[in-house]
């Protein structure tokens, strides 16, 4: 897999979709970010594809509990007084190394992972071609094995409760459950939907 990789992005849409297929995920605001577990290290990219491990050094060490070959999407947030903080998050991705290490300190990072990539198990390998449900399915099994602060975000085919999930968060994202990585992914503020190249 060539590194880095595109991902979708979400856009602001008119009407939140509904119908058959459909699968809703909160949409977080934080530090959108590839983690990518090699044989002796984790690397973290910035969507714009700049190398960012320094700044989110917290999750590179946690994220070492992952197999060796796994590559997640997702976003790194921050927690406080029980909300996510945007703008902790923005201000640790901005800051000098040696800040970002002190933010960390005081407030550490959770990973909210929306996607597998790559699947550590080289029979499997890149899950981009997969659909959606058999991907999430893979990212849930790989996930039980590390559990927090790497974390799946919640995920649901019904319309109605995806509102329960965007509490606290800028939206929902939808997407296509038989739908390719970075194809047909809708995220809710607006609402949103995601798009963009395949990863």
């Amino acid at each position: 897999m060539e590194l880095p990789i595109s991902v979708a992005l979400a856009r602001a849409v008119p009407v939140l979709p509904d119908g058959l297929g459909w699968w809703y995920e909160p949409k977080f605001d934080g530090h959108r970010m590839i983690m990518v577990r090699t044989e002796d290290t984790v690397t973290l990219y910035a969507r714009s594809g700049r190398v960012v491990t320094p700044y989110w050094m917290d999750l590179a060490l946690v994220g070492m509990a992952l197999r060796p070959g796994t590559v997640l999407d997702g976003e790194a947030v921050i927690w406080r007084d029980g909300r996510l903080d945007f703008g902790a998050a923005q201000s640790r991705a901005a800051s000098s190394v040696p800040r970002a290490r002190a933010l960390a300190a005081r407030y550490p990072a959770s990973y909210a992972c929306w996607d597998l990539v790559q699947h550590p198990d080289p029979a499997i390998g890149d899950t981009r071609p997969l659909p959606y449900t058999t991907r999430r399915a893979l990212l849930l099994e790989l996930l039980a094995e590390v559990g927090p602060p790497i974390q799946p975000v919640p995920a649901t085919d019904d319309r109605d409760r995806s509102r329960i999930l965007v509490r606290g968060t800028p939206g929902a994202g939808p997407g296509r459950s038989g739908g390719q990585a970075g194809r047909g992914r809708v995220p809710v503020r607006g609402p949103w939907v995601a798009e963009g190249p395949p990863r």
